[in-house]
């Protein structure tokens, strides 16, 4: 499952679109059709692993609720599954 997240990863990092903002964190990226990843940096290098971290984050906590990940061009996720525990459990 890692290589699937890195693959839709690298391929929403094509729809990032960044821009010059004011204040401490002067860059401020976002995805195209990927609704609240945003990030922002010090540098644009910075603004782009933050998104990175951003987007990473949306994946995996749309997967344990059990929601719907948009797809990027020919790039799925893995169907969201019921996440188990350590004792085969669901996990609330």
């Amino acid at each position: 499952m890692g290589a699937m997240i890195g693959e839709y990863v690298e391929a929403a990092l094509k729809r990032a679109r960044y821009e010059r903002i004011r204040g401490r964190d002067p860059y401020y990226g976002e995805i195209r059709g990927v609704k609240g990843v945003w990030a922002t940096g010090r540098s644009l290098e910075e603004c782009r692993r933050n998104l990175i971290d951003v987007l990473e984050g949306w994946i995996l906590v749309r997967l344990r609720k059990g929601l719907r990940i948009p797809s990027i061009g020919d790039r799925r996720t893995p169907k969201t599954t019921p996440i188990l525990n350590y004792q085969g459990k669901m996990a609330s």
